[in-house]
């Protein structure tokens, strides 16, 4: 009975021959023993030419520290929050096989992980755990990193793994994109050990790809969950079940995203009717050649149970059902992610990454009254507004909130307003003396606005309170104690001040513990949100008897609208309309001259209704001449595309390329 090699030695032969079959593919040779998926190739060769990576020379894994595991946990704690089901759910179907399962953020660190303790130290080897790097760039050819450089599903089975410490894996992984298609997260399964054959893992990837799209669609209902959403499907059966497009839409039929299924409609569209651009999103009407109309009324213009509505795109018969907001209109975009956000900083913004940076931020200073806050911005971008919801979140919220505007106060007059005054201190002051601001903040929250306006002189008496946290009134002998929380607002450089020497050094740095740093109105992918909570809070301050409702049109001119006044300029619009609007509806008409001066006109619509023979070939003559483009021919004739695909569809005119 002849005598077995021992384990080691055979996988050392097997790592060395694997070696060699890098080597061979880098000098241009091809021979069977190479894998023969071409991704892999590619990888390889990235490994040797770009990332210089030495085969010979295994690397052992890579796992993060700590603290740097929680930065990357905490930058996707959205999607964590969503993607825990499905993660569960996977894992329950796969564990009785031996596979542990990965779910990495878009650099390639693990940030959730799900395994069997029992072999906890043989994973933590292989880098199968919590905090590993999986970066193409140092891992070398794996399915985590190849799947994050072609931003595609892949199986990474045994010698195919660049480093020879991994040729006994295998690997399945598939990314998870946002709503925009970047890949923000690698959805992966892998086993120590598994059957030789490649075809072994074939089930894997298509079930890794499954998780992956059904984590994708959670968390595009969780991001856009306060929006009018339509789901579609080449099954009316299946649509509300299953259905695989989703599209989040305004109430006028603007698509403002969508996920992989709608993503790839949308695609399909722009490439038939050329003038529009690969950055513009069409009108849900437009994509699916209907009314926006015939979408809003499904829920009530059906009478079975399977509400949906029956629509054409890029020549293919989709079903559409419609979502509903979660929450009531007026509130729609409360909540900025899953995590729970106090209700003040909640209400700050809703689905703009810089507004969302803002909230994380504030929630972590709320309660750290030893850290000062500088918050930055234009004029007009509602920095009191956050100032107050800090201290209305915090542990302060009991104590005053004094908001004091350096810029407002005279400047022969700001340090007796801000410090306080004894008895007769200066002729031509209160009897009795006066309690100055910052004593008034005592126990609470002082903001100073405008902190740039602030005169040289008394920005060093303001730094010296900063250190000692006492205040001397105007002709007082002894200082007052004041325990306040210092936060401050400017919408001016002040690190180019300080350059000029027009701000003190040291008391911007003691200012900027830390900052938020505001955007413009018109920077901010949550405009819609902001219009609809200023009107909402504009409105409830009427108290009108029937509450009164925000029309599509006004909402459109609103959108369109720069904002160069900001928020504030948004606030003295709004509340014009309501006081001049004759009705319980604010119609694009009722808003200031000034909002309408980036608005389209058209040409009164022409009568396209009970077309003649003459008309329908002067509708034919016209497609012809601009090549059938749809588009351009509504832009001449002043209606929409809907309007035009329904003349053709009456009149059985149909385009060259949609004949067969």
């Amino acid at each position: 009975m002849p005598t077995q090699t021992p384990l080691p030695t055979r996988l050392q032969s097997v790592q060395r021959q694997h070696i060699e079959h890098i080597f061979k593919l880098g000098e241009g040779q091809d021979i069977p023993q190479l894998p023969a998926q071409a991704t892999i190739r590619r990888s390889w060769l990235r490994c040797l030419n770009e990332y210089h990576l030495d085969p010979t020379q295994p690397r052992p894994a890579r796992v993060v520290p700590q603290q740097t595991l929680i930065e990357h946990r905490e930058s996707v704690d959205e999607l964590l929050h969503v993607a825990r089901a499905g993660v569960d759910q996977l894992y329950q179907q796969i564990a009785q096989l031996g596979y542990v399962l990965l779910l990495t953020d878009h650099r390639g660190i693990t940030v959730e992980f799900r395994g069997d303790p029992n072999q906890d130290q043989q994973l933590r080897k292989a880098g199968l755990y919590l905090g590993a790097d999986w970066d193409e760039r140092f891992a070398g050819t794996c399915a985590v990193g190849t799947c994050l450089h072609d931003r595609q599903a892949i199986i990474c089975h045994r010698q195919e793994h660049f480093d020879a410490s991994h040729i006994s894996l295998t690997c399945t992984a598939a990314p998870i994109t946002d709503p925009q298609g970047n890949v923000m997260a690698v959805l992966d399964i892998s086993a120590l050990n598994s059957p030789t054959h490649h075809e072994s893992q074939n089930f894997s990837l298509s079930l890794v790809t499954l998780y992956a799209r059904m984590i994708e669609d959670a968390y595009f209902l969780q991001r856009y969950r306060g929006c009018l959403m339509v789901r579609l499907d080449t099954s009316r059966e299946f649509v509300h079940v299953n259905g695989r497009g989703l599209i989040a839409i305004e109430e006028n039929g603007q698509v403002i995203a969508a996920n992989a299924v709608g993503r790839e409609l949308i695609a399909q569209h722009q490439q038939r009717w050329p003038p529009w651009s690969a950055s513009h999103t069409p009108m849900l009407g437009e994509l699916f050649e209907c009314d926006i109309t015939d979408v809003l009324s499904i829920n009530s213009g059906t009478s079975d149970q399977l509400r949906a509505f029956r629509a054409r795109a890029s020549n293919v018969i989709y079903f559409i059902s419609l979502l509903e907001p979660r929450r009531p209109r007026s509130t729609q975009f409360d909540k900025v992610s899953a995590s729970s956000l106090p209700e003040s900083l909640a209400r700050l913004g809703a689905d703009d990454p810089a507004m969302r940076k803002v909230q994380k931020l504030a929630e972590r200073l709320r309660n750290e009254a030893s850290v000062n806050v500088l918050i930055s911005g234009e004029t007009g971008t509602g920095k009191e507004v956050v100032a107050r919801a800090l201290h209305a979140s915090g542990n302060r919220a009991k104590g005053p909130f004094i908001a004091v505007n350096c810029a407002a106060i005279p400047e022969a007059l700001i340090e007796s307003e801000l410090f306080g005054y004894e008895p007769g201190a200066f002729t031509g002051g209160r009897a009795k003396g006066m309690r100055g601001l910052i004593p008034q903040a005592h126990g609470g929250t002082l903001f100073l606005d405008e902190i740039g306006d602030m005169p040289l002189a008394l920005q060093t008496r303001l730094l010296r309170i900063l250190a000692e946290r006492e205040v001397m009134p105007l002709g007082a002998n002894t200082p007052v104690k004041v325990d306040i929380r210092v936060i401050t607002a400017t919408h001016r450089n002040i690190e180019e001040m300080v350059q000029q020497g027009e701000f003190r050094e040291d008391l911007y740095y003691r200012l900027n513990g830390a900052q938020l740093r505001l955007p413009a109105l018109r920077e901010r992918a949550d405009k819609l949100y902001v219009i609809r909570r200023v009107f909402e809070d504009a409105a409830t301050e009427r108290a009108a008897s029937v509450p009164p409702r925000l029309r599509a049109d006004a909402i459109s001119a609103l959108l369109a609208y720069a904002w160069p006044g900001n928020i504030r300029q948004l606030k003295n619009a709004l509340a014009f309309a309501l006081a001049t609007s004759e009705s319980d509806e604010i119609t694009v008409n009722d808003l200031p001259e000034q909002c309408l001066s980036q608005r389209i006109t058209h040409k009164a619509p022409p009568v396209l209704e009970n077309h003649t023979e003459a008309q329908a070939n002067s509708l034919v003559n016209l497609l012809k001449q601009h090549h059938w483009n749809i588009s351009a021919v509504a832009r001449e004739l002043g209606v929409s595309r809907p309007t035009v695909y329904r003349q053709m569809q009456r009149q059985g005119i149909v385009p060259p390329n949609w004949q067969n």
